[in-house]
């Protein structure tokens, strides 16, 4: 397993879907993940502090895996088929540690919130990752957060690819 962490969030220009890259700690691979378009939201709002009066989807689950006695100690991204991506939630009591699946746009959602490690798979990043770009292009920051919001609410289920 290869730790990575959120290197950002960008719209494929082609598809009009959100992406998640991630990097790894050297800086010399990048993972882009194509997610939905409440998914990437919900990312968003968590990388910018962004607080709800009540509990979003994500911080509910979280708030569930407290209540009974757990902790999300990581995540990771374990396979790609046919182009879609599985991850695992692996959550840690006093008595046991267990892997939950979920969709990696999920498990990097409760990640950011808990700021709990990422990883992915070497085989994963052979078969999906690339290298580093040599020149970085920021195309929305923690600054400018309403136009990424903005970007987001223009987007609709029904127009991304990500798929179940």
């Amino acid at each position: 397993m290869v730790k990575l962490e959120i290197f950002g969030l960008a719209v494929d220009e082609a598809g009009k879907s959100p992406i998640i890259v991630l990097k790894n700690e050297e800086e010399t691979m990048v993972l882009p993940i194509w997610i939905g378009a409440m998914e990437a939201m919900s990312i968003s709002m968590a990388i910018n502090d962004v607080d709800f009066p009540r509990p979003m989807t994500h911080d509910l689950m979280l708030n569930v895996i407290d209540k009974m006695g757990g902790s999300l100690t990581r995540i990771e991204i374990t396979d790609i088929e046919n182009g879609t991506f599985f991850a695992e939630l692996v959550v840690s009591t006093e008595e046991k540690t267990m892997r939950i699946d979920s969709r990696p746009s999920d498990a990097i959602a409760l990640a950011v919130r808990t700021k709990c490690a990422i990883y992915a798979g070497e085989s994963v990043l052979d078969s999906a990752g690339g290298p580093f770009p040599e020149q970085v292009e920021t195309v929305l920051t923690t600054e400018n957060s309403d136009q990424w919001i903005d970007e987001l609410e223009k987007l609709s289920e029904d127009d991304t690819k990500y798929k179940m």
